[in-house]
């Protein structure tokens, strides 16, 4: 018997368990159901990393006090067209939606909204506000920083001077395409996951002080307990930035633009400094407003259609657009359930123990 095969979890159940968590360390019900709802959106979205391995640190941090229940996200300035708001450490699956809903609204009233958000809890899988603005029938494009986090080192360099600064953009086609990713090689959720025994990283995925590159997910926490909480702090090495020098290029520039424009503040330098935080920098663009929505459908639909008539590779393969492998596994581990690693679901289980939660047999 294979004791590292994934555990297999029905999706209700693994809601419900999250949501019962997070209302044991409290958060009111509305609130705990967010939170739950988005964390297994991830995995069922096949984003693991920003999933419910996160939840026993989403309790720490609350419990340290680094993110705040019930809060709701301030206006600062208001623009009409465009806005900077404050999400007062509240937690990003709170603050963050009501971020995106305004700017859906302003969008929608002015054919384009600029929203900056701050001092956000950490906000999750981007890509579940491209898909917010896309239900609304809204272009979006996301740039996303987390203040105070250092973990990738820039292209060329060994040490950690960016976040892992994910950006995405949500394009209203039929089917949708969802563009979401991480600047870094790994987001560092995958980093986690691969601590807990889940899919390995690639060979190349982190790199050592003295430049060797690195799969070993000491190089980015130390030394750390078979089951329990991961320090990123805790390792020498950073997590090096996607396709070289581009992909450290726009993670600068999430960096420039989600957190120096904001005001929530940039990576680092982190001292004097007890928490993270999330800026995003949000754009959203009605097509209805410029006149062009019936023959940008046909024209995008038409490309994309084109670009997945490209000959694979490989024999049997496909040419996806971003947002299908998403969708596909959605479907799969709605059917099936929701694989986590062993050690993953015992730290989910300890966590719902230690705050006096029932745990499903």
């Amino acid at each position: 018997m294979d004791t590292n095969a994934p555990v297999l979890i029905g999706a209700d159940t693994l809601e419900t368990l999250v949501a019962h968590i997070f209302v044991a360390n409290g958060c009111d019900a509305a609130e705990a159901d967010r939170i739950s709802h988005h964390l297994l959106g991830a995995n069922l979205a096949g984003h693991d990393s920003h999933g419910v391995v996160r939840v026993p640190r989403y309790v720490e941090w609350q419990q340290a006090g680094y993110i705040v229940a019930g809060q709701s996200a301030d206006i600062v300035t208001d623009g009409g067209a465009f806005a900077l708001l404050d999400g007062k450490w509240g937690f990003g699956q709170t603050v963050a939606p009501q971020a995106c809903a305004l700017g859906i609204e302003r969008a929608q009233r002015h054919g384009t909204a600029v929203i900056a958000l701050r001092n956000a809890g950490h906000v999750g899988r981007i890509g579940a506000y491209a898909e917010q603005a896309l239900a609304a029938g809204l272009i979006s494009i996301h740039f996303v920083n987390v203040a105070g986090s250092v973990l990738v080192a820039p292209f060329g360099g060994t040490e950690r001077r960016f976040s892992t600064a994910p950006f995405s953009v949500g394009v209203p086609t039929d089917p949708p395409v969802v563009l979401d990713f991480a600047t870094s090689r790994v987001a560092e959720g995958k980093v986690l996951v691969a601590s807990n025994g889940g899919k390995p990283l690639p060979h190349d995925a982190l790199v050592e002080p003295d430049g060797r590159l690195s799969a070993d997910p000491h190089t980015l926490y130390g030394d750390y307990p078979p089951v329990g909480p991961r320090n990123p702090a805790g390792g020498l090495g950073a997590i090096r930035a996607f396709g070289e020098h581009k992909g450290s290029g726009l993670a600068f520039m999430c960096e420039l633009l989600a957190g120096a424009f904001t005001g929530g503040g940039t990576s680092g330098p982190v001292e004097g400094r007890g928490r993270i935080a999330n800026g995003m920098l949000s754009i959203y663009i009605s097509p209805k407003h410029f006149g062009t929505e019936a023959e940008f459908k046909r024209t995008a639909e038409d490309y994309v259609a084109w670009v997945k008539s490209c000959r694979p590779d490989t024999p049997g393969g496909e040419v996806l657009a971003p947002g299908e492998p998403e969708a596909r596994l959605r479907a799969e581990r709605l059917a099936k359930g929701v694989p986590l690693q062993p050690d993953t679901w015992e730290s989910i289980v300890r966590c719902a123990r230690a705050l006096g939660v029932t745990v499903p047999n």
